[in-house]
Formats: C-alpha cells, structure tokens, sequence
C-alpha cells in the first residue's frame, strides 16, 4: 500500500488504477489482489468509509459465538423434552 502511495505522490497525474497496476507489475502481485489491499488500508485508517478488518474479525468471532450458542441450546431443548418425557406420569411404562 505504501509503494501505491509513493507511485501517486511521484506523479500526481497518475490515477490509482494505474498506481495499482504499476506497482502490482513491479511486485508481482495481481492488480485486483493489489488494490483490495490498498482499498482495505484506506478503510482502516479512516479515509474510505467501510467495515475495518478490527470489526470484521469482531463480527465473525461474535457469529460464530451466535452459532455455538444456538447449538448449545438445541442439546439443552432436546435434553429437557427427554427428561420431561421420562417424568411424564401419564406414559405407560
């Protein structure tokens, strides 16, 4: 991301595209690859509004804590309708 900057600041001209592609050739690393790099640095720095990759990892740590809870409470209803199955006075045994 920094040698994208340095490309624009040696020639303003140059739009970030052809920043990108400048120095994605110069690194060898894809273009496309290259400017979600650069996208994702100006979002967390605050210069480009967006998800931070702090708050992205937060919310995918916070989803998968959704997911194991809702796991946890369908062992927990499948255990108590068992249980209260098993304490039904009305059952035939």
């Amino acid at each position: 991301m920094r040698l994208v900057q340095e490309a624009r600041k040696e020639d303003p001209a140059l739009s970030m595209h052809q920043a990108v592609v400048r120095v994605g050739q110069r690194v060898g690393v894809n273009p496309d690859t290259l400017r979600g790099w650069v996208k994702q640095a100006q979002i967390d720095s605050g210069e480009r509004p967006g998800v931070t990759t702090t708050d992205a990892k937060r919310i995918k740590d916070l989803e998968g804590e959704v997911r194991e809870l809702k796991r946890a409470n369908e062992i927990l209803l499948a255990a108590s309708s068992f249980f209260a199955r098993e304490l039904d006075p009305r059952l035939p045994w």
